[in-house]
């Protein structure tokens, strides 16, 4: 499962642009660690943020991740 389908499951929704459209469309999107999997909130644009997981920079919003930004 990639990411971006983790993160489309984990909020509820069947398919990635009914996600896309529904829950990134404001100054804060879902992001996920690409290394432990972690869900959170992040920038739109993030793309090296924080994990407070596995404490590495490897989290990727969901527009990131989608290749939209």
């Amino acid at each position: 499962m990639s990411d971006l389908q983790k993160l489309v499951e984990d909020h509820g929704y069947d398919d990635a642009m009914a996600f896309l459209e529904t829950e990134c469309s404001d100054c804060v999107v879902p992001a996920i660690c690409t290394t432990c999997k972690v869900t959170c909130d992040g920038e739109p644009d993030l793309d090296k943020g924080w994990c407070e997981g596995c404490r590495h920079a490897t989290v990727k919003s969901a527009l990131v991740l989608a290749g939209v930004i």
